[in-house]
């Protein structure tokens, strides 16, 4: 089943963001390469898709788990959540009804 991983940036955490990003992105990539990963990527906090200096708000993941806990625990390991750029990871069951 797909799961959304709607993430929460500290405010100000753009140096750890940049920093921790490889490891997010390593992560990521092997999601896709699993073939489970729909869609990944930052909240600008401007209308920008380069923010620059204004930074990002959060993330948003959309793949497949084998379950809600699986899902969980996958997000629960992120770089990010563990490095302190995330504030707060919410997880939930999604059902892709667009595209077909």
């Amino acid at each position: 089943m797909l799961y959304s991983i709607v993430c929460k940036d500290k405010i100000d955490s753009l140096e750890n963001r940049k920093a921790n990003r490889p490891a997010h992105l390593a992560r990521l990539q092997a999601l896709q390469d699993e073939g489970k990963l729909i869609l990944a990527g930052p909240n600008p906090n401007i209308d920008n898709e380069d923010p620059g200096t204004a930074g990002f708000s959060g993330s948003i993941i959309v793949a497949e788990f084998s379950s809600l806990n699986a899902a969980r625990s996958w997000a629960n390991e992120d770089p990010f959540l563990l490095n302190g750029v995330y504030e707060k990871v919410t997880v939930k069951p999604f059902k892709q009804v667009f595209p077909k």
